[in-house]
C-alpha cells in the first residue's frame, strides 16, 4: 500500500523539481545576485536546470510506463540524477575567496525532490498479473 503512495509522490518530486529550477538557490551579497538553476554570474556554474529537468521528464515518463525494463532504466536514471544533484549542490554552496554564499531553499528542495525519485523508483508501482495454471 506504501508503494502506491511511493509511486504519486515520486511523479510529484518531478513536477516539483522542475519548478525549483526557476527559484532562487544562492544568494551572493557581493555581487547582489541571486543565482538559480539558469542562472549563475558570467555562467561560471553553468545551467544544471536543463539537464535536471530533462532528466526528470524522462524520469516521471518511464514512471509512468507499465513495463519493467522503464523501471530498471528509471532506477539507473534516478541515481545519477541524485549524484549530479549532490555535485550541484556542493558548486552551489561552496565558499571561495571567503566568502560563502547564503543557501535558499530552492536549493534543497532540488536535493530532496531527487531523494524522493530516487525512493520512488527504487519501489515502483508494478501490478503483478497471476496466471491460473491447469494441471
Amino acid at each position: 500500500m506504501l508503494v502506491k503512495y511511493l509511486y504519486w509522490l515520486g511523479i510529484a518530486a518531478c513536477l516539483t523539481l522542475i519548478g525549483s529550477c526557476f527559484l532562487p538557490w544562492t544568494h551572493h551579497a557581493d555581487l547582489n545576485q541571486s543565482f538559480t538553476g539558469f542562472y549563475s554570474y558570467d555562467n561560471h556554474y553553468g545551467k544544471p536546470g536543463k539537464m535536471l529537468i530533462f532528466f526528470a521528464v524522462l524520469i516521471c515518463l518511464f514512471m509512468l510506463l507499465p513495463k519493467i525494463w522503464a523501471k530498471r532504466i528509471n532506477l539507473f536514471i534516478s541515481a545519477f540524477i541524485l549524484a549530479y544533484a549532490v555535485k550541484t549542490y556542493i558548486l552551489f554552496g561552496s565558499c571561495y575567496n571567503n566568502y560563502c554564499p547564503q543557501k535558499l531553499f530552492g536549493l534543497y528542495l532540488m536535493v530532496g525532490c531527487t531523494v524522493f525519485m530516487l525512493l520512488a523508483s527504487v519501489f515502483p508501482y508494478v501490478k503483478i498479473a497471476g496466471k491460473n495454471k491447469q494441471a
